[in-house]
């Protein structure tokens, strides 16, 4: 048995009765969602984060959000594993549209292509979770090898010293041991 995916760390319902046709939202999540996303993506931490949206309401439902995430993450560097602080800046630009329609048949083919608009996030009872769509697009910005600007990678001297013997020799020596 698989387990069950773990929920995002980041949450932030809205019922989409209760917008109006236009409207702009500020998010800026606490110290504690900061904590869980940034165990989300392994980072060290995440000092700030500021989501400014627009929400657009159609008259089929439709709720287009567009906006700007951006923030700071502190990840360990990959080559020296000091900590380095990276700025995030992500567009947002996603549409969210009654789910009736997203469910196929076990089976059914379901055709994509390069040229065709995504489907719509699904509108599920009536609400969208901004926080869970915001979690993806933040994942997204995070650099997943961060490397500071200096970093080098210099080989021990273990491996570089005299006595150090290359890997092929060690194949080699078990080439010819097999050849006896």
């Amino acid at each position: 048995m698989t387990d069950p995916i773990p929920p995002a760390p980041w949450s932030h319902t809205v019922l989409v009765a209760q917008l109006p046709p236009e409207s702009s939202l500020t998010l800026e999540p606490s110290e504690e969602t900061r904590a869980a996303l940034a165990r989300h993506v392994g980072a060290l931490s995440v000092p700030a984060l500021k989501v400014t949206l627009d929400l657009a309401v159609d008259r089929k439902g439709t709720v287009a959000v567009t906006g700007r995430l951006t923030g700071r993450v502190v990840q360990a560097c990959v080559v020296t594993l000091e900590p380095m602080e990276s700025a995030i800046d992500e567009a947002i630009d996603v549409r969210f549209g009654d789910d009736s329609g997203a469910h196929h048949a076990p089976g059914t083919e379901i055709e994509f292509g390069l040229e065709s608009a995504d489907p719509p996030e699904p509108i599920v009872d009536g609400r969208i979770d901004l926080g869970a769509i915001l979690t993806e697009f933040f994942s997204l910005g995070v650099d997943p090898y961060p490397r500071k600007p200096d970093a080098a990678w210099q080989p021990s001297e273990a491996e570089t010293g005299a006595g150090a013997e290359s890997p092929f020799a060690a194949l080699a020596k078990l080439r010819d041991s097999g050849a006896s």
